[in-house]
């Protein structure tokens, strides 16, 4: 049920208390009873057809008229079972007062609700949306003396609202980092990697104000250090500048690490032992 729907009930009630008077003169309790009488008829028989679950799809005007209805059910009912005598003249004009006052403010909140301002329909949530950009080739090689790998699975990915393009987050470069130590007697210490982005010219291309440089940080277990052979992976998701994404604009990604490489050694020593006998 909707607050229209029940404002109607109301204003249903009190048109039929106002009008019965009019209607029939004899044997009611005076306007203040009436229009009781209505609010009471109007909302009752409205809540009982709708648990009944009759015309619970109707609209306003069969609302309003099944309210009216059971507003004069009731107002008749005791106009013809519980009728008074007509109250005195005074009480009687200072009646019709009342009347035509009601019944002008019926009039004003039917209006005001037909004719007044159409409530604005609530903002929906804006539609945000991925915008992928391919990164060709999308796996390279690396190498940096004594430590090889590749860059794979390479893409530019940006978050804009649908419909106006309005970037909610700026660009950022993901793929994945793999990094072996290819040295037969040293361990490698990674300490930390930076992402430049060359433009045709050879110059790098700068980042937008307030975002962070692209960098990398090797502080997960296992990919901080590289003992002769090992392999390790680390993820990449850095920030991407929206200048690079012109077509044409960028030319090369450079890769920057630094590492501390230590000579590693393997010994082995032997000690003599004994089991004794079980207990």
């Amino acid at each position: 049920m909707s607050f229209a729907m029940f404002v109607a009930w109301v204003l249903v009630g009190v048109v039929a208390g106002v009008l019965a008077g009019l209607v029939v003169q004899r044997g009611g309790y005076g306007l203040k009873r009436d229009v009781i009488l209505g609010l009471v008829g109007s909302v009752g028989v409205s809540v009982i057809v709708r648990t009944l679950g009759v015309l619970t799809e109707a609209g306003i005007v069969v609302a309003a008229i099944i309210a009216f209805v059971g507003a004069a059910i009731l107002i008749a009912a005791q106009r013809k079972f519980w009728p008074t005598e007509s109250a005195g003249a005074g009480a009687e004009k200072a009646d019709k007062w009342w009347r035509w006052g009601l019944g002008a403010a019926v009039v004003a909140v039917v209006a005001w609700m037909t004719l007044g301002p159409v409530p604005q329909p609530a903002a929906t949530a804006a539609v945000i949306e991925d915008r992928m950009y391919s990164v060709t080739p999308a796996s390279v090689k690396v190498q940096a003396g004594i430590v090889t790998g590749e860059v794979i699975e390479m893409k530019v990915a940006e978050r804009i609202e649908k419909g106006s393009d309005r970037i909610v987050t700026a660009a950022k470069l993901t793929g994945t980092l793999r990094m072996k130590n290819t040295s037969a007697n040293q361990t490698v210490r990674l300490l930390e990697g930076k992402l430049r982005y060359i433009d045709a010219q050879g110059q790098p291309i700068k980042l937008e104000d307030a975002r962070t440089e692209p960098t990398l940080k090797f502080a997960g277990y296992g990919t901080e250090r590289l003992d002769p052979g090992q392999e390790a992976t680390q993820s990449l998701d850095v920030e991407f500048p929206a200048e690079a994404l012109k077509v044409k604009r960028l030319k090369e990604i450079r890769l920057e690490f630094s590492y501390i490489p230590s000579p590693y050694r393997e010994e082995t020593f032997n000690f003599a032992v004994s089991i004794g006998a079980g207990k």
